[in-house]
């Protein structure tokens, strides 16, 4: 990071969006979608590693449109806010194909370790500075883990998507600057034929999978149709799809009872998908198979849990015999 000012004047991002056809002006219900959702990854950011900041905004500059969002401070955090600024310009411009822990973990190594950096850490014993480079990167690099990834992944699908919607946009480019905006570094940019790589095709989740979830029954589905059973699982009141058709049919020939308290012990998935603000949201469970059901306590197998019972005890058989081998 070669530059010409002091990283602890950082405190500018500049955002230009290139339109194609030489005009300053672009839809104003479209732009403004795209700040808030910026600022939506800068409040993630900051809440996660644990620095307040406040947000301005200054007059918009011509060359297609020109914004500066001026991010402000404690004095004593601005290693950090630097860091921020810089990975809020990084996360912006990661494709969905990145996790956010490679971006993170590469940023971390590249900022530290640069050479002004490692000075403020050589002089840490200055009235003036009083840094601890090691301790501050050994901070953030903790706290960089619980940023929540999908949040960020969605604003930033929300930022393109209305991106998408501006027909006259060729791209869209940002830059770290200082406060005068005299020097300008890291500066990153994506083509508009390459903002469908930033937004997610579907809100719907990769379910949670749990093979062996113990569920107490409160009330089961005695007859065929599309009803959801009710019970409790974890502590909590759910109503979910019996999907196993053969569990379902000893139920409703009634080879398998229930009473006050039974249970059942099952393959669950619980499904999930991510509201427009990143928030993450339970939209059903649906129980794939039952190996056990309970009477007064006393597991009893059903036929499936049976057979998925011995498939994994042959696999591990021939697992052994290829270790013996």
């Amino acid at each position: 990071m070669k530059r010409n000012f002091s990283i602890l004047n950082v405190e500018t991002l500049e955002i230009h969006y290139w339109l194609n056809d030489g005009s300053h002006t672009m839809n104003a219900e479209i732009f403004n979608k795209c700040e808030l959702e910026l600022l939506g990854i800068f409040k993630e950011l900051s809440s996660k590693l644990n620095v307040p900041i406040d947000i301005e905004v200054e007059a918009l500059g011509q060359g297609g449109i020109k914004a500066w969002l001026k991010v402000h401070g404690d004095a004593k955090n601005q290693i950090i806010i630097a860091f921020l600024i810089y990975l809020a310009t990084n996360v912006c411009f990661t494709p969905l194909t990145t996790t956010l822990e490679y971006v993170t973990n590469k940023l971390l190594d590249e900022f530290f370790e640069d050479p002004e950096i490692k000075e403020l850490g050589k002089e840490k014993e200055k009235e003036e500075l009083k840094y601890d480079i090691a301790k501050i990167k050994a901070k953030t690099q903790r706290l960089c883990k619980t940023i929540d990834e999908t949040k960020i992944k969605k604003k930033r699908s929300n930022y393109f998507a209305a991106a998408q919607e501006c027909k006259k946009l060729e791209k869209i480019s940002m830059t770290v600057t200082d406060s005068e905006k005299k020097f300008k570094i890291n500066t990153k940019e994506v083509k508009a034929t390459e903002f469908s790589k930033y937004i997610m095709t579907s809100d719907e989740l990769d379910p949670d999978e749990d093979e062996k979830a113990f569920i107490e029954i409160v009330s089961p589905v005695l007859k065929k149709g599309k009803y959801q059973w009710v019970g409790v699982y974890h502590g909590d009141i759910i109503q979910f799809r019996m999907k196993s058709d053969e569990f379902k049919s000893l139920v409703q020939t009634g080879s398998v009872r229930f009473q006050n308290g039974s249970s059942i012990m099952c393959h669950l998935l619980t499904n999930k998908k991510i509201t427009n603000q990143g928030e993450i949201m339970v939209t059903g469970y649906d129980v794939l198979e039952v190996d056990n059901y309970y009477i007064n306590d006393h597991p009893v197998e059903t036929p499936e849990g049976k057979r998925k019972r011995q498939k994994k005890e042959a696999d591990l058989q021939q697992l052994d015999l290829f270790g013996n081998e």
